[in-house]
């Protein structure tokens, strides 16, 4: 292959202890291709107003009416991705910090900064991941560019 594939990547974290491997992999990929590597932490928040209705949500998403638990859950995913970013070497610049829905954000950021490949992690479904959907499922719909999604959880057989 004459041309790099990948030259600005994106990895979405969410600090789970499990996702570690996903971090290791976007790492690997950085170094082999030689890329630039971006972390992107989405904050999302479902206000306590919001009513469950038959395990769906009933209203629209709105910002939390309390901006100071806004701005707490902000400024605590800020640190950890500082943490990470040091960790691994991705420079002050290049640590993101988004409030929303959560595939819609990574969507958001891959297009304005014009990312080769998104890096996610991708867990076993659960009954409420079943109901709305998956993030990864989410990107590969929208097609903004190449998704790694590593998978996170238990690698046991069932015999």
């Amino acid at each position: 292959m004459s041309e790099n594939p990948y030259r600005h990547m994106l990895l979405a974290v969410d600090f789970a202890p499990e996702s570690e491997i996903v971090v290791e992999r976007a790492v690997a990929m950085r170094d082999r291709f030689g890329a630039r590597l971006t972390l992107l932490n989405v904050v999302e928040y479902v206000p306590p107003e919001t009513e469950l209705a038959g395990g769906a949500f009933m209203a629209e998403p709105v910002l939390p009416s309390d901006l100071d638990l806004e701005r707490e859950l902000v400024d605590v995913a800020r640190k950890e991705l500082d943490g990470l970013g040091e960790r691994i070497g991705v420079p002050t610049e290049d640590r993101i910090v988004e409030f929303g829905p959560t595939g819609r954000s990574i969507e958001h950021v891959a297009k304005d900064l014009g990312v080769d490949l998104i890096i996610v992690g991708a867990r076993d479904h659960t009954w409420l991941g079943n109901l709305f959907g998956s993030i990864s499922r989410s990107l590969l719909r929208h097609e903004v560019c190449d998704l790694l999604a590593v998978r996170i959880g238990e690698q046991e057989d069932d015999d």
